[in-house]
């Protein structure tokens, strides 16, 4: 729980406060009387008479009633200082900046949970503990440095890891960006990062509250909370990025169809983020520069001018955009030739607009204004300017920060010498803006901002699944536990309860969610195999029924183009070890597409997408969601695979039915949505031509 005594606690002890400043308890009194805390600051000290000019307490039964206590003793002390003081002294808030929890031994996780009890027993708030503490206009309630400027334009920071807060908050510093508020929420007991957006939704004030929404993620507790939370404040006007580390840990997990081989925890991090607008970034300083775009002014188009006066860091520019899938156009025509005569002979102005080391000041507003008013194909504007040691910069700072206030385009100020212009590019930030001083890692935070989409549709798409027919069927599979031979189920070594399902059982899921396959008989008799060919006209397909992997052991064969081929395969796959039937299918042909998914606990089915064959086996071109999903974001997740041309069309080549695709991707995460109980999925090939798609193939584990 979030309560005023943590947010606006009118008075502050800190138990373990002393006149050490390299030490938490002294640094963390150091930061608070820094900032100026405005309430009643206490201190607890038993060895001390005066911590940094207070006078202190020698035992906590000597305090008066106080709102928030800042616990800095040893892990074994924290228990019974945090009892008392709920208990005896009405404090209703607690942060615990000590170690030595549950992140350490199982007697630490024991005091920890003890610590909670108390809190949840008295209605305290907890942050903590192992953090570096709460960071707020308010109070400064932290051990560490540095303390950034403090907004309430600034940006709220989330982190579960202390020491990486403090490198996140060194990395922002030196861009200028400014904060409203920093938690450290450490080992998360009570107070997750999921708890604090749900606070800062529940309460939100569009015209009080901070826009920006940074995380630093080690642990996803609750998939759910975070997905609605941070899709309701980003349908408020907010803007949230976040790292999500440790996500690869699962990634090398030996699976048994394609989807689990490639699906991991990260996929469903990635699916997850996709849904909520998150825009996922995987370093500090994408953070952190993400964080500075979104203090800009918001813009949808994707055409840049480059303003500099150093060619080089222009072209770099212009090549990461271009990359990114932006655009720097070029500028020609007579407006351009108007701009050239208004420069030093020798610039260019076909974009990068390049005024030369010799630009002025004047220049570089004069080029601003062109791109500003004249050319209107021009969205955004970044500026790259430096110096070599020669001259000081205030001036063209000067008329780059007049610039920005004035501009309704975005101006991404581009200044790379920190060092050498290290006091103008200061002055610069103290007027409230930020510096990108690398291009290239703008570029790349401009590319994840841009592939982001905006929050999904919660609603579920059941029109045309059948679902009381679907739950029939899984409910049936209820009490299987053994192999199946008549009906080719085969059970999963390991897993008691896991099965694949046999053939007819997956055509008819497939048919209650109106997802199209191609016909198909199974049968061990071979005088009906060669019947439905007959039936159904050749070329048809062969494939075993019995075996997990049926290309591995030889048990597929395509083009069968006569009844003696097809005898002579069928005698042949029905000696394949494990072998229970053989199964035939009108021969189709198509772009080869593929959709997987797999039960990630706690987060539901990642469906995953993209081209079949070599593409989802090598390449691993895929594209992750995450279930229940809608048209949008299957069309979102078709666009952005890498091997999209293909599915367009390329080299007078037709496209597939694109939504015919993501109609199917959208139907199986509503089969899914009902069938918890399906843990993996393939559907490889499906075959797709610009009239349909249609499912070639499938495989589905169950676990009931």
């Amino acid at each position: 729980m979030i309560n005023k005594q943590l947010l606006e606690p009118e008075s502050i002890v800190v138990i373990g406060g002393s006149n050490n400043v390299h030490k938490p308890g002294g640094a963390v009194v150091r930061n608070l009387l820094g900032g100026k805390y405005q309430g009643t600051l206490r201190i607890v000290n038993p060895k001390e008479d005066e911590v940094q000019g207070i006078k202190v307490f020698h035992d906590a039964k000597e305090l008066p009633p106080t709102d928030l206590a800042i616990v800095v003793v040893a892990a074994k002390y924290c228990p019974q200082y945090v009892e008392y003081l709920a208990a005896e002294k009405g404090v209703r808030a607690f942060i615990i900046l000590s170690a030595g929890f549950g992140e350490e031994t199982s007697e630490g996780a024991r005091l920890e949970q003890q610590i909670l009890q108390t809190c949840e027993h008295y209605g305290c708030a907890l942050i903590g503990p192992n953090c570096i503490g709460l960071l707020t206009q308010w109070h400064h309630s932290v051990f560490t440095k540095p303390i950034p400027t403090l907004s309430s334009k600034g940006v709220d920071f989330i982190s579960g890891s202390g020491a990486t807060a403090v490198f996140i908050l060194e990395s922002a510093v030196t861009k200028g960006l400014q904060f409203n508020s920093v938690w450290s929420i450490g080992n998360g007991k009570q107070i997750g990062i999921e708890t604090v957006l749900e606070y800062m939704d529940e309460h939100f004030d569009a015209e009080r509250d901070s826009l920006v929404k940074l995380l630093y993620i080690e642990n996803i507790a609750d998939p759910d909370k975070l997905l609605y939370h941070a899709t309701s404040l980003i349908s408020k006007g907010c803007r949230i990025a976040a790292i999500k580390a440790g996500s690869s840990e699962s990634g090398s997990r030996a699976a048994s169809s394609h989807t689990g081989a490639i699906a991991s925890s990260d996929s469903a991090v990635e699916a997850l983020f996709r849904k909520a607008g998150i825009v996922r970034c995987f370093s500090r300083e994408e953070l952190t520069t993400v964080g500075c775009i979104f203090t800009l002014p918001r813009f949808t188009g994707r055409n840049f001018a480059i303003v500099t006066h150093a060619g080089g860091p222009g072209v770099m520019l212009t090549d990461a955009l271009s990359k990114g899938g932006m655009s720097v156009p070029q500028l020609s025509g007579h407006v351009a030739e108007e701009l050239k005569t208004q420069l030093y002979p020798g610039s260019s102005v076909a974009n990068p607009i390049d005024i030369l080391a010799t630009g002025t000041p004047e220049h570089l507003g004069i080029a601003i204004d062109y791109c500003e008013n004249r050319f209107d194909e021009i969205d955004a504007i970044m500026v790259i300017f430096g110096t070599p040691g020669l001259v000081k910069v205030y001036e063209t700072y000067d008329v780059l920060h007049k610039k920005i206030l004035e501009c309704k385009k975005p101006i991404f100020p581009i200044l790379p010498s920190v060092n050498t212009a290290g006091p103008e590019v200061q002055e610069f930030l103290r007027r409230g803006h930020v510096n990108f001083s690398d291009e290239v890692t703008l570029a790349t935070a401009l590319t994840q901002i841009m592939k982001t989409p905006a929050p999904a549709d919660q609603s579920l798409q059941i029109h045309g699944v059948d679902v009381p027919r679907i739950r029939r069927i899984i409910d049936g599979l209820r009490g299987q536990r053994q192999t199946d031979a008549t009906a080719g189920a085969t059970w999963a070594e390991g897993e008691e309860t896991a099965a694949y399902l046999p053939p007819h059982l997956v055509h008819e899921l497939l048919e209650c969610a109106g997802i199209p396959s191609v016909p198909e008989f199974v049968s061990a008799k071979q005088e009906e195999v060669v019947a439905f060919a007959d039936r159904c006209g050749y070329p048809v397909v062969a494939k075993v029924v019995g075996p997990v992997h049926k290309s591995d052991v030889g048990g597929v064969t395509l083009n069968i183009r006569s009844k003696e081929v097809l005898c002579a395969e069928f005698v042949r796959m029905m000696q394949i070890p494990d072998a229970t039937a053989v199964m035939v299918q009108k021969m189709i042909k198509g772009t080869e597409l593929f959709i997987g998914a797999k039960y990630e606990e706690r987060f539901g089915h990642v469906v995953l997408c993209g081209l079949g064959g070599i593409f989802v086996e090598v390449l691993k071109d895929v594209s992750s969601g995450l279930a229940p999903l809608t048209y949008e974001e299957a069309d979102s997740m078709i666009r952005s695979l890498r091997g999209y041309k293909i599915i367009k069309g390329t080299r007078g080549q037709r496209g597939i039915n694109e939504r015919k695709y993501a109609e199917i991707i959208v139907r199986l995460s509503t089969l899914l949505r009902f069938a918890t109980e399906i843990k993996e999925m393939d559907i490889n090939p499906l075959l797709a031509d610009e009239n349909g798609v249609t499912a070639v193939d499938a495989r589905i584990l169950v676990k009931v």
